[in-house]
């Protein structure tokens, strides 16, 4: 999810194992915990010089279970050291140093499980990329109430027990709506499996999420042996049924028997992509996972690169779509969202 959720996940991780002990310190501890991972992406920038490649390490091994633990032991044992010196001394454990550590990064990775981004959580050992698409990689509804509380306790003295109940009312409310997103999503799968159905779509796959910033309209995609059909769900619509299926075609003006590159987007993308040729030496790379910023446009995927061959392989640049085109599709969001 995004940064900010994840700083907040991190700091209560912080609190929960040393709130007591050293008070607002575990908060920026488990808040930078929480960070770490997501420092992938600049580490990515460093490793590759080539923007594929870094964009795929994303997400990879240090969003995995096993870095979560070896850098838990590594980082835990590095604070410790700088810690337990002067005053401090004997007022914390290495052991609890380690679990701060460990809880703050192993809490990012399964948080991100449950976007549709996908998380190589068993990285090195699989490339596996999990996700749940429950919830949206930014949803105001999770986060924003467990900020609150995270603020409210830091004003109460370490010792306090209302600093406790901040958060667990927190963790509670946080956990709680992620359950509800979940039980939203298997009936949303439900409702796409009877939709399909019904308009007589021969299709063998499909996949769906919340759209952007609220966990009440679903986009859904289904794969035929020529054709995506994608279609949007509230759950305030009249009707339990998604809705005036668009049809995208498989449109692959480069292939994947061509460039390693195209097989590698292919995976990070679960199949779900088109490219089209859009100018000398210019591809747009549509990652359909994602909803168009136009329907009546099958190129205008949200999420979207500009690909290029340099020096035999394919490198690429972020799609900037227009600022008038990404306001209209949130407003186009916002009209749906409320059902019809």
């Amino acid at each position: 999810m995004d940064s900010l959720t994840q700083i907040v996940l991190g700091a209560a991780c912080g609190e929960a194992v040393l709130g007591k002990k050293i008070g607002n310190k575990a908060l920026l501890f488990g808040g930078i915990g929480g960070t770490i991972p997501d420092l992938d992406v600049y580490i990515g920038n460093i490793i590759y010089n080539h923007e594929i490649d870094a964009m795929l390490f994303h997400r990879g091994f240090m969003h995995s279970i096993l870095f979560s633990i070896l850098a838990a032991f590594i980082l835990g044992w590095a604070v410790f050291k700088l810690y337990n010196s002067g005053k401090r001394i004997g007022t914390t454990t290495l052991k609890s140093w380690i679990l701060l550590f460990f809880w703050s990064l192993f809490t990012h990775p399964i948080l991100d499980c449950f976007t549709p981004y996908g998380t190589q959580l068993f990285a090195p050992f699989s490339n596996y990329r999990v996700a749940f698409n429950n919830i949206a990689v930014v949803d105001p509804l999770y986060t924003l109430p467990f900020l609150v509380c995270m603020i409210v306790l830091m004003f109460f003295n370490r010792t306090n027990n209302r600093r406790r109940f901040w958060l667990k009312l927190g963790l509670g409310m946080s956990s709680v709506y992620m359950i509800l997103t979940i039980i939203n999503k298997l009936y949303v799968d439900t409702i796409f499996r009877k939709s399909i159905t019904e308009s007589n779509l021969k299709i063998y796959r499909f996949s769906t999420q919340a759209s952007i910033f609220n966990n009440i309209l679903w986009y859904g995609i289904a794969e035929s042996d020529i054709s995506y059909y994608v279609s949007y769900y509230s759950l305030l619509d009249s009707k339990n049924k998604f809705l005036n299926f668009v049809e995208l075609p498989k449109q692959r003006d480069l292939k994947p028997e061509d460039f390693n590159d195209i097989k590698n987007l292919a995976w990070f993308s679960n199949q779900y992509y088109s490219i089209y040729k859009i100018g000398d030496n210019q591809y747009q790379y549509n990652d359909l996972r994602y909803p168009l910023l136009d329907e009546k446009k099958p190129n205008s995927s949200v999420f979207s690169m500009l690909l290029f061959k340099e020096n035999q392989r394919l490198n690429m640049k972020p799609f900037q779509p227009k600022t008038e085109d990404f306001n209209k599709a949130m407003v186009d969001i916002w009209l749906r969202l409320k059902g019809i």
